[in-house]
């Protein structure tokens, strides 16, 4: 008996029942007077609740932290408690997604970058569209900024297909100091050590079987699969694209991230862009000695991309 209703319930018992004087009840039981005549005046949880379940229904995957912050954008200015008290007893709890635990051996310091486009990382994926057909996707990020740089989807992406990405994004935004991969013959390929050498980027892998060495993009790989890949059913190619690229574009500016103080990644490299500028192609660069993808067409009318 240690909640205030309780007490007040307590001393109206005895009122009632042994007919004991209020003051008496209050004191045998330890609450003041003025706690027995006390009557809740709270305000209605209504529009807040309204609040939380139109986030709650627009990202299923977000917990009440992320559904506070949101609010927050909106507008609210509720405590965080009230929040969280309302969305509970609403039933909205996301059920995590629990791993089997396994041991673990000696773990590998992570690459604490100073600055964007110092290290870039990038990992494959896979999936399968609504007929069955799997497909892969190749997520490239900034470590330093949290920002999903590509997400590339289609049937196969070999080598070729990682350095024509990178290609792209260095057009638009320069090409890191170091990039970290596991060790897929995608990344491990002689194309793909030629254009590093030849850009002046380093490859960094990882140790076989230690996929933590490279936690970044593992950790966007576990969000992409839990918020986008488990909560859609692709029909085709074309439409596993958009919702892909519709979910990369929200994650850089509207989800917020933990590590970046609950800022966007955009935000966040808004806010140090003075520090890290980000530039377009290095100055100098050239593209001798850079492996190409170019298309061609056989004798059936098929088209292919060939190395050069």
């Amino acid at each position: 008996m240690v909640t205030p209703t309780a007490r007040r319930e307590a001393a109206a018992w005895a009122y009632e029942s042994h007919a004991v004087s209020l003051r008496r009840g209050c004191g045998l039981f330890g609450i003041r007077a003025s706690s027995y005549y006390y009557r809740s005046h709270g305000r209605k949880d209504g529009e807040l609740l309204d609040a939380i379940r139109q986030v709650a229904i627009q990202r299923r995957r977000w917990g009440s932290p992320r559904i506070t912050d949101r609010l927050r954008r909106m507008g609210w200015r509720d405590n965080h408690k009230r929040i969280e008290r309302i969305y509970r007893e609403a039933g909205l709890q996301v059920r995590r997604r629990r791993r089997k635990r396994t041991a673990r051996g000696e773990r590998e310091p992570l690459i604490q970058p100073t600055g964007a486009n110092q290290v870039w990382a990038m990992d494959f994926m896979s999936d399968q569209l609504a007929d069955r057909r799997r497909i892969r996707l190749l997520n490239i990020i900034d470590v330093y900024s949290r920002e999903c740089l590509r997400i590339e989807v289609d049937r196969s992406l070999p080598g070729l297909r990682v350095i024509r990405a990178l290609e792209e994004l260095r057009e638009t935004r320069g090409l890191p100091e170091r990039i970290m991969t596991d060790n897929g013959p995608e990344f491990t390929c002689q194309a793909m050590d030629r254009w590093a050498h030849a850009r002046d980027v380093k490859l960094q892998f990882i140790e076989p079987g230690r996929p933590m060495q490279n936690g970044y993009i593992e950790s966007f790989n576990g969000k992409l699969r839990d918020e986008c890949l488990d909560q859609n059913w692709f029909l085709d190619l074309a439409e596993a694209r958009e919702i892909t690229e519709d979910y990369r574009r929200d994650y850089n500016e509207e989800r917020p991230h933990s590590a970046l103080g609950n800022q966007t990644p955009n935000e966040f490299a808004r806010r140090a862009a003075g520090d890290t500028p980000l530039g377009g192609c290095r100055d100098g660069d050239s593209l001798s000695g850079i492996p190409r993808v170019v298309s061609d067409t056989n004798s059936s009318g098929l088209s292919f991309e060939v190395f050069q």
